[in-house]
């Protein structure tokens, strides 16, 4: 019934859009230009955004991340550790050849096994074991029950098996990043196919005719336009040099919603923005004593630190005051209404006094200096934000430094320094669940980091607890939902509660704005996609 409704909005918008629009295309200016057309590259959202209109998924999820048929049509478990995928029939490739279980079979070996990227899919790819049953029936077994994989095959784009590329070397199977960049790979069987990248300019899709799927297609040609710049971006959509924008600043908001040409579009996002700090080095690279000498211990992998810090943290102020009142404090993960929430984890208030006290007990009645690092071209005032938590760690006896960066410098030195570790000693990033519950961020950010098991990805400060990783285990081994469930609060539990393994500080809420006559469906993963404007 999901698919029929979803395919009936489709016809909809396709039939207000011939009525009411002049033009079937839209020209999109976004803040975030994607690292790399190649689908395993960073598991990053604005890759992840826009290599999604061209490759598509075994299973595909909504703005509510509510799941819907992709190239599967259906699945169920045929036993407890084997689910059976039927692919839809009919599906082509943008160049005409059929997509068959061989293709997803070799898309997922080459995404668990991608090197040099940022931030891998192994965690939605490592214990699944794909069998070929026939050209359109596929079964992933399991060493154990696995409730979550219709979940986890939302992640994983899905490429050709015959692709070709250019990268004589074989590295990633012949094929290179430069070969998606410039097209030459860069075929999928999604709703559109790609046109061209212009690098610091754009990128132009234009419809696939021959797409098999529930996802629309409302535009004919979609052009997005790179403009990095907040005052540009706005000022491009009230020149009309673009038809809709995306991340709208938080300062510019209540103004332009008095704006009677324009369309506003909000919604509270799964991204929770946060703080990753070393774990896992006795001496840490950018954590000094106040005079900036190295300290012959690193004070980060001591949970009461890790404590104190989060309690220096005024997340009410920064909140209200840089983010214009657009977030939501965090104390965990996820916001209040997702799947595995802690019901026991609040924000941590802003309490000086606490953190003192902590840091002496710690060992450190001092304090210390460090320098934080982060991006400022990523998330919403993200430089702002990591200079005001700067200010308000000097303010309290951790003397501050901060550095920003471009994020495709910063993801890269912040993954894989020139030792292949993470380089610094704390960083600001943020995370939105990819399955939209808790287990992709536990697995993600606090799981035990083990490239074999695809643990910890993005465990940049390399938390490790046997503890969670135990209760993570059992949860995700747990078919009936209220107990996996419970299972995944309790592990938040320790490793934010007990642990403090990241430093939650709030959750994003995401605006659109789109000229008169084409509205915005606001996502919870935060994705800018054509397909969620309509035309009214």
């Amino acid at each position: 019934m999901k698919a029929l409704r979803r395919l009936g909005l489709a016809a909809v918008a396709v039939s207000a859009m011939t009525t009411n629009v002049l033009a079937a295309d839209i020209v999109i200016g976004i803040r975030s230009e994607p690292s790399s057309m190649d689908p395993y590259f960073h598991n990053l959202t604005p890759n992840n955004a826009m290599i999604g209109h061209v490759f598509s998924r075994l299973v595909e999820f909504d703005e509510n991340q509510q799941i819907f048929g992709g190239i599967a049509e259906s699945w169920k478990p045929v036993n407890d550790t084997t689910w059976e995928f039927k692919l839809r029939e009919g599906i082509k490739f943008h160049d005409g050849s059929d997509l068959t279980v061989d293709d997803v079979i070799f898309s997922f070996e080459r995404a668990d096994n991608y090197e040099g990227g940022n931030s891998s899919f192994r965690t939605y790819t490592k214990g699944k074991k794909l069998v070929k049953v026939d050209d359109l029936t596929l079964h992933v077994v399991t060493e154990k029950p696995y409730p979550l994989m219709a979940n986890d095959l939302t992640t994983v784009m899905i490429m050709s098996s015959e692709a070709k590329g250019t990268d004589s070397s074989g590295k990633n199977k012949g094929i290179s990043a430069k070969d998606f960049n410039d097209g030459t790979a860069t075929i999928g069987s999604g709703p559109y196919k790609f046109v061209e990248w212009k690098k610091g300019e754009e990128i132009v899709l234009e419809k696939f005719d021959g797409y098999v799927g529930e996802i629309a297609q409302p535009w004919d040609k979609v052009t997005f336009k790179f403009i990095k710049s907040e005052p540009a971006r706005v000022a491009a959509l009230l020149a009309g040099d673009v038809d809709a924008i995306d991340n709208v600043p938080t300062v510019d908001i209540e103004r332009l919603k008095k704006e009677s040409r324009l369309n506003l579009s909000s919604g509270i996002s799964n991204r929770v923005i946060y703080l990753h700090l070393d774990q896992f080095r006795d001496k840490s690279p950018f954590v000094t004593d106040k005079d900036g000498n190295p300290l012959s211990s690193n004070p980060l992998k001591d949970a009461r630190v890790r404590k104190a810090l989060s309690l220096m943290i005024n997340r009410e102020a920064i909140v209200e005051r840089v983010m214009e009142g657009v977030a939501i404090p965090a104390g965990q993960l996820l916001p209040k209404g997702f799947f595995g929430v802690s019901p026991n984890l609040k924000p941590d208030p802003y309490d000086p006094a606490a953190a003192k006290k902590l840091l002496a007990e710690a060992g450190y009645p001092d304090g210390f200096a460090l320098t934080a690092h982060g991006p400022n071209d990523r998330y919403i005032n993200d430089a702002k934000i990591l200079e005001a938590i700067g200010q308000l760690f000097t303010a309290n006896g951790i003397p501050t430094k901060v550095e920003t960066m471009t994020k495709n410098v910063f993801f890269k030195r912040a993954s894989s320094g020139a030792n292949g570790l993470p380089e610094f000693s704390l960083v600001l990033v943020g995370w939105g669940s990819g399955t939209g519950e808790a287990s992709s961020p536990l697995k993600s950010l606090l799981a035990t980091h083990d490239k074999d098991k695809g643990m910890g990805a993005s465990n940049r400060g390399r938390h490790s607890n046997p503890k969670m990783d135990a209760l993570l285990d059992e949860a995700l081994a747990t078919v009936d939902d209220a107990k996996r469930e419970k299972l995944l609060a309790e592990a938040t539990d320790v490793g934010i509660g007990e642990d403090m393994g990241i430093i939650p500080l709030h959750y994003q809420v995401n605006t659109w704005a789109s000229k008169k006559g084409i509205t915005y469906t606001p996502r919870t993963d935060e994705r800018t996609t054509a397909y969620d404007f309509k035309p009214e």
